[in-house]
Formats: structure tokens, C-alpha cells, sequence
């Protein structure tokens, strides 16, 4: 009985999830999260291609210790100014959130925090970060932990999903 009821509560659950539209496209303005993800029309978005300093973490940079978490998400909110954002959702990530290929004005934001040496490639922007690195831009004008192995060496400390 019970396993006839998991089915049953499972089949009518699929079946809503299938039925709920799903926004190709999310356009609106941005409140900026960290330096890869921002809130735009009430969804959270994850920029596509791209891995930010996690926001509290730290670079160096001539023997400096850089807040280069925030430093990134400053980038962001200064390449949006203000203006209205337009996501094309490429995929879910597995914390629910959208991840989405963003512009303004044309601009494609994770190209832009790549090219800036604010973020990393997630393997969509190779050449843009070879050129950061090479320019010493940002990241590559110092020393840092990859965003992903910082997150896997701090896991626990700060907030969850940071």
C-alpha cells in the first residue's frame, strides 16, 4: 500500500513539474548576488561558462591580501550599471537555480567577467581567459585558488551553496 501510494504521489508530481512553463528568457533588473549569479525578475541566475571568486574569498596580489570575492561582484554590478538584463536560460544547476547565458546591451556578462580576469572559464570562454591571464587582468595579476577548490576547502564555513 505504501509503495502504491509513493508511485501514485510520484507520477502526479512528474506530471505537475512537466506542466509548469519554463522561461526561456528572463529580463528585468539585476541585483547582483556574488560575481556569478544575480537575481533578475524574481529568478535566481548563475551566469553561464563562467566560475567567480566565491564573495569572502581572498586573492593575492603584490604581497597584498585582495578581497577578490567582492571585487568581482563590484565588476558585475558595474558592467550591468543599472540597466535591464536579458538572461537565455541554458540549464538547471543542482541547486535549482537557472543558469543562463546574461546580456546588457548586447554584452554577454560571462564573457566579460572572463576577459576582465574577474572569473574563470567554466569552458566556455577558454580564449577570453587566455587572454586575461596573458594581459594580467584581475585574477591573473596575482595569486589565487580557483573558485571550485576554494569552495571544496571552505565547505561548511560560510553561507550554504557559497
Amino acid at each position: 500500500m505504501l509503495l502504491t501510494c509513493l508511485i501514485v504521489g510520484a507520477t502526479i508530481a512528474a506530471y505537475v513539474l512537466n506542466r509548469v512553463p519554463v522561461r526561456p528568457h528572463i529580463t528585468g533588473h539585476a541585483r547582483i548576488i556574488d560575481g556569478d549569479s544575480l537575481m533578475v525578475g524574481g529568478t535566481e541566475v548563475r551566469l553561464h561558462g563562467v566560475d567567480a571568486p566565491e564573495l569572502f574569498q581572498r586573492c593575492t596580489r603584490d604581497n597584498r591580501e585582495v578581497q577578490c570575492g567582492r571585487e568581482a561582484a563590484r565588476h558585475l554590478t558595474a558592467l550591468i550599471a543599472g540597466q535591464v538584463v536579458t538572461c537565455e536560460r541554458r540549464d538547471i544547476d543542482r541547486f535549482g537555480r537557472t543558469v543562463a547565458v546574461c546580456r546588457v546591451d548586447g554584452v554577454d556578462l560571462g564573457r566579460a567577467m572572463v576577459a576582465n580576469g574577474q572569473a574563470v572559464s567554466y569552458g566556455s570562454y577558454l580564449i577570453d581567459e587566455a587572454g586575461a591571464r596573458l594581459e594580467r587582468k584581475g585574477l591573473w595579476a596575482g595569486t589565487f585558488i580557483r573558485p571550485r577548490e576554494w569552495r571544496d576547502r571552505e565547505r561548511g564555513r560560510f553561507a550554504p551553496g557559497a
